[in-house]
């Protein structure tokens, strides 16, 4: 073990017992490198994060100026900032009217935690309602709505009056009532297995939401920014959510998370009392500029259009006797294995062949393919002959 990954172990906080611990020296299209100049090509994106690749022009060029003007200057939302203002008109641009209006925040869970807090506020209710097997983040409230309780019952108590709801599951509908501040689904449930909405689900939980003056707040921070083939998920389902949370692919490799919704609900969070929620960070001009560019790329070329035919072309290369199924659409893709081991070899020896795959975080038969949206028709044979041989060796 050499000294700087001695170091990690040493004074870096670790989220398991065993991280993979590749020591990186850089990284750029789909393609990451290590200290020993071995390159390994990208099928995880950091975890959906980075929506154009490693490095991306476009987003380089907008770091590199907004740098030489600015960087921090004030708390959100109180200076007139260039960068966060052309980020959220662009987003009102592509969003229905009732979602026209956008808080940014550091992360998908903080932003969570602001549409959870704006739901409390517009409807005076505190009763939140989730699926089984939901991730919605590790912060307090977001973890309190995580329908997951091995991952969470050691750090108990949490938020009261969650309950949970089986992800296409009609008959758990009539468990939203009139108590119900708001119902937090992901559009497409990630760590459950990539799990999309059947028989117009969405819909009826937005019906009975309705019927019972429940807000519905969608998270898409893993779906969203063009993954399946749209800008955002719900746009597939036919329903438009109240509120929306959005994170991880926005930011092209940076960090960000932001919630819209209308103008009328987001200004409750202005006055009685002001500074409904807050934050020194969101907004960074930086980060702004990094997702500004990373949206314009998305939603100015062909990208989500690719995306479709990208996944039709991974369901057509990865045939084989060891993988059960494919979950999930465009390139969100989950391979479900025979088993947890299975799952766990694939991942550690597609690595050592130079393939970055990963694991899902409920569904230990899983398998993560979420590559950049720019990965070419070349890079997704390459790596797909990778992964099937392993297949064959285990």
């Amino acid at each position: 073990m050499n000294p700087l990954t001695e170091d990690f172990f040493k004074y870096q906080a670790q989220t398991t017992p065993s991280p993979l611990a590749m020591e990186i020296s850089h990284a750029e299209g789909s393609y990451v490198y290590d200290v020993h100049q071995k390159k390994y090509l990208d099928f995880v994106a950091g975890v959906s994060a980075c929506s154009l690749g490693h490095r991306p022009p476009s987003v380089v060029t907008a770091v590199k100026e907004q740098l030489d003007k600015y960087w921090h200057v004030m708390v959100y939302g109180e200076f007139v900032q260039q960068p966060a203002v052309e980020l959220t008109k662009l987003l009102a641009k592509h969003l229905p009217e009732s979602l026209s209006c956008t808080y940014l925040t550091n992360s998908g869970t903080e932003a969570i935690e602001g549409a959870m807090k704006l739901a409390k506020r517009a409807t005076g209710k505190s009763q939140f309602i989730a699926a089984k097997n939901a991730y919605h983040g590790s912060t307090q409230g977001a973890m309190s709505i995580m329908g997951f309780e091995e991952r969470k019952s050691a750090y108990r108590p949490l938020l009261p009056g969650i309950e949970y709801i089986g992800f296409n599951n009609d008959e758990d509908l009539l468990k939203i009532g009139a108590k119900t501040a708001a119902v937090v689904l992901e559009t497409i449930q990630g760590g459950a297995g990539f799990i999309i909405p059947k028989n117009g689900y969405l819909r009826k939980v937005k019906k009975r939401c309705e019927e019972v003056g429940a807000l519905l707040i969608l998270d898409e921070i893993q779906p969203g920014m063009g993954r399946t083939g749209k800008l955002f998920a719900f746009e597939t389902f036919g329903i438009v959510p109240d509120i929306l949370v959005m994170g991880k692919g926005l930011g092209g490799g940076f960090p960000i998370g932001a919630f819209s919704t209308s103008p009328a609900l987001m200004k409750l969070i202005q006055t009685d009392p002001i500074l409904g929620h807050i934050t020194t960070f969101g907004g960074h001009p930086v980060i702004a500029s990094a997702a500004l560019a990373t949206l314009q790329q998305i939603t100015g070329g062909r990208l989500m259009k690719e995306t479709l035919q990208k996944e039709q072309l991974f369901r057509q290369l990865l045939v084989h006797d060891r993988i059960q199924e494919i979950r999930g659409m465009g390139l969100m893709l989950a391979l479900i294995l025979p088993d947890a081991e299975t799952a766990n070899q694939l991942v550690l020896r597609c690595l050592d062949k130079g393939l970055i795959l990963f694991w899902l975080l409920f569904e230990k038969k899983a398998v993560r393919i979420t590559p950049p949206l720019t990965l070419s028709e070349k890079e997704i044979r390459e790596g797909c002959n990778i992964l099937l041989s392993v297949l064959d060796e285990l």
